[in-house]
């Protein structure tokens, strides 16, 4: 553990490993051992994260790290790392962050050869190691048995961490569904205990859900009921990302002025240099809201397109509508005729009986769903028909959506500021 940690460079001569807390004391009383200044610091550093004042939040769980008793403070020592993480993602330093990830591996694997019974928060912590390490299969196997023992041993808070876990974990993977009933379960768990962060992180989630499902004003609400619960615990570390949330939704519904509205308010009291993940995102919403040329923007992964004026339109279940119109659309201009459409979109041989009728009725199909009306009652704007086949206008402007996300809206397996540590 030495070795990693002054890998890391985290040493402060201030504050040296062994000494620095000599002659500390609370006046008339006695000099608090090691672990304690640990602890202390550790509570000094949550206080700061939810202020959000990560580098200070940083340089206090440094020391609590520094402080914690390695053959003791087993998930003491695991949760300050889980923090650290946090905040190396959130700056994108990506290789510090990977460096914390590996000292929790070596925390956590040392478990086994001091306790007799593995239990709830041993698996718990397995679990958040998996999701930092990107082996999201292996987390939810270790959620789940940790969800079972923490049941059996009759503990509340990290049956509720659990639940929260598996919802991130099944959102990620676009199970919508199901993380929507471990958010429904959580949700009656904490009207029996008080865990105001978890719960502000699930409202938090319960939007973003919303918002890949459709249910704009749905997600609204909930984002709305975060911020409510975070403000009263006078937590700020979210606020950026509730804001970014309200964003999303009012752009995915077309009003676009709400969305620059909220992306603005939140890219003004995000620190640029400490919310880099954050602060990055939102300055790609911005430029593309702020792009009002373009007409369609594609997004062929969530099966999903967003036409000007149209809004979203759903393709989940319209697999060969989406095989033709990104067909065209990557290839504006050039004239598809039928041969070639059935051989790309069917895979088969070109068969006037079969395929004549079909290529009509699907492309008029796909007409229907993403061409607005123009006030002749003409909706031939994207595609147009050629002589002997299809074409898309070449003068339609469209984007190929969340590609320029793809660098840093998943740091570090999809780790961010709202996960429970």
């Amino acid at each position: 553990m030495k070795e990693i940690l002054k890998d890391l460079e985290i040493d402060d001569p201030s504050f040296a490993f062994l000494g620095y807390y000599e002659g500390f004391a609370v006046p008339d009383g006695p000099v608090p051992n090691k672990s304690e200044v640990g602890r202390a610091f550790y509570n000094l550093a949550k206080i700061y994260y939810d202020k959000s004042d990560l580098d200070k939040a940083e340089e206090n769980f440094v020391k609590a790290l520094k402080c914690s008793n390695k053959s003791e403070d087993h998930f003491v020592i695991l949760k300050t790392l889980g923090f650290l993480i946090r905040i190396a993602s959130e700056g994108l330093e990506d290789e510090k962050a990977k460096k914390y990830i590996e000292l929790a591996r070596e925390v956590a694997e040392g478990l086994t050869g001091v306790m007799d019974n593995l239990n709830s928060e041993y698996f718990y912590h397995l679990g958040v190691l998996g999701n930092y390490m990107g082996n999201f299969l292996d987390a939810e196997k270790n959620f789940l048995l940790a969800y079972k023992k923490s049941k059996e041993e009759n503990n509340p808070e990290l049956l509720s961490k659990c639940l929260l876990s598996l919802a991130t974990n099944k959102y990620l993977e676009g199970d919508y569904k199901l993380a929507m009933d471990y958010v429904s379960q959580l949700n009656e768990l904490l009207k029996i205990i008080d865990k105001s962060y978890l719960q502000g992180s699930m409202y938090l989630l319960l939007g973003k859900i919303y918002v890949e499902l459709g249910e704009y004003q749905k997600a609204l609400v909930s984002f709305g009921n975060a911020n409510n619960i975070l403000q009263a615990k006078k937590c700020w570390n979210l606020y950026g990302y509730v804001l970014l949330g309200k964003g999303t939704a009012y752009k995915n519904m077309g009003e676009y002025d709400n969305a620059l509205l909220f992306f603005e308010l939140a890219r003004n009291i995000a620190d640029p240099q400490t919310f880099k993940r954050l602060y990055n995102i939102l300055r790609s919403e911005i430029e593309e809201v702020n792009d009002s040329s373009v007409d369609l923007y594609l997004d062929k992964t969530n099966r999903k397109i967003r036409e000007k004026f149209l809004g979203i339109i759903d393709f989940k279940h319209r697999f060969i509508l989406l095989e033709i119109l990104f067909l065209l659309a990557r290839n504006p201009g050039t004239s598809f005729d039928k041969e070639q459409l059935a051989k790309a979109v069917w895979k088969d041989e070109y068969n006037p009986l079969i395929h004549d009728k079909l290529i009509y009725t699907s492309v008029s199909r796909l007409r229907k769903l993403i061409e607005p009306k123009n006030n002749k009652d003409d909706r031939r704007k994207y595609i147009l028909r050629s002589k002997d086949g299809y074409t898309f206008n070449s003068v339609v402007k469209i984007r190929f959506h969340m590609e320029s996300k793809a660098n840093f809206s998943n740091t570090i397996a999809n780790v961010d500021l709202s996960s429970p540590v």
